[in-house]
């Protein structure tokens, strides 16, 4: 019954989530499947770190396939993304736990930059809305 409740809530998070929001929280389902794959590494599961690397890559993927490519900035973006999925093929091809490193501290730099974009664009809104 609990475990209901909480994919509903996880659902609905989902669904009524800005598209700001919905990019957040792919960079963090990113992170943590890359966190998993080097979990998986480390105690030589091979099949887990091969699935948790795909659910990463998928989510490049779709990171990639959002991007408006009409901004330089997103060009730059896509490049970069590129670069990360290629990495997170020779992490799982190699099993190099380093590359799953590295991938993820670019991920990382990605979300947190991407979180200050969101608090930026909330207290121009709030500040803009409040002037009516």
């Amino acid at each position: 019954m609990v475990h209901n409740r909480y994919e509903t809530y996880q659902q609905n998070s989902v669904l009524t989530a800005s598209p700001g929001e919905l990019t957040l929280m792919l960079y963090n389902g990113c992170i943590k499947f890359i966190h998993l794959a080097k979990k998986a590494i480390d105690d030589k599961n091979i099949e887990a770190k091969n699935t948790n690397i795909s659910k990463a890559q998928n989510i490049v993927t779709e990171l990639i396939v959002t991007l408006n490519l009409d901004y330089s900035v997103a060009k730059d973006m896509k490049r970069l993304y590129e670069y990360i999925n290629r990495r997170l093929i020779e992490a799982n091809i190699k099993n190099d736990r380093s590359i799953l490193e590295e991938v993820e501290g670019l991920v990382v730099e990605f979300r947190d930059t991407w979180k200050e974009v969101i608090a930026i664009n909330r207290k121009r809104q709030f500040s803009t809305s409040g002037q009516a």
